[in-house]
């Protein structure tokens, strides 16, 4: 499905393959030969989304760029299966395999490797032809390749890169008070621009389905 949002379509270069129960919408350009496998959800959801030439993104990968952080994709990069990048620079070459995650203003720097169920945290830079194994984490700049068990070292380096602030713009709340009652309504609303949307028919779009 390719759906226009706040005005913005998708635009697809030649040879672009964009399976029938994907999602494409709004501000997102596509490289040419790129595919983008079932059930993927890519969406200029308040920033846009730029992927290059010949890239693949496998089934239920969800892709999203964000106001304060575009996401950008080099060319021949492959993004696997239930992978989920926000707003984050992946160079040319790089390989996140199944379950990847990487948050908002992380660099993927060029054939870098995220193993299966890896996670690049927000603000983090991963270095060219650097692995994150299966299950670990990357966090700082430049990257800390940690455990999942090291709960402390990744939290002392991650508090300072500040999560509240750079994704929402807002302070870390004092202990014992929560972020959500100000996040929530926020992002309800912003995300209730998208009962506007429209799909765009098959004559208007570029590239192609299947």
């Amino acid at each position: 499905m390719i759906l226009e949002h706040d005005g913005k379509r998708p635009r697809l270069a030649a040879g672009v393959r964009i399976a029938p129960t994907a999602t494409v919408c709004g501000d997102v350009h596509i490289g040419p030969g790129t595919s983008i496998g079932f059930g993927c959800v890519v969406v200029a959801e308040s920033g846009p989304v730029r992927i290059g030439a010949d890239c693949v993104i496998m089934d239920t990968a969800v892709l999203r760029g964000t106001r304060r952080h575009p996401l950008i994709l080099g060319d021949r990069v492959l993004v696997g299966p239930r992978a989920c990048l926000v707003g984050c620079t992946v160079e040319e070459e790089a390989f996140l395999a199944t379950g990847a995650t990487v948050f908002n203003a992380a660099r993927i720097s060029r054939r870098a490797e995220v193993r299966v169920n890896g996670t690049v945290h927000l603000r983090t830079v991963l270095p060219a032809e650097a692995t994150v194994p299966i299950g670990w984490v990357a966090v700082g700049d430049a990257a800390e390749i940690l455990p999942p068990g090291a709960h402390e070292r990744i939290w002392e380096v991650q508090k300072p890169l500040d999560f509240p602030r750079t994704v929402f713009g807002l302070d870390r709340p004092p202990a014992g008070e929560s972020i959500m009652p100000q996040v929530m309504p926020r992002y309800a609303a912003l995300l209730r621009r998208h009962l506007a949307d429209r799909t765009v028919p098959e004559d208007h779009q570029e590239g192609g389905m299947a």
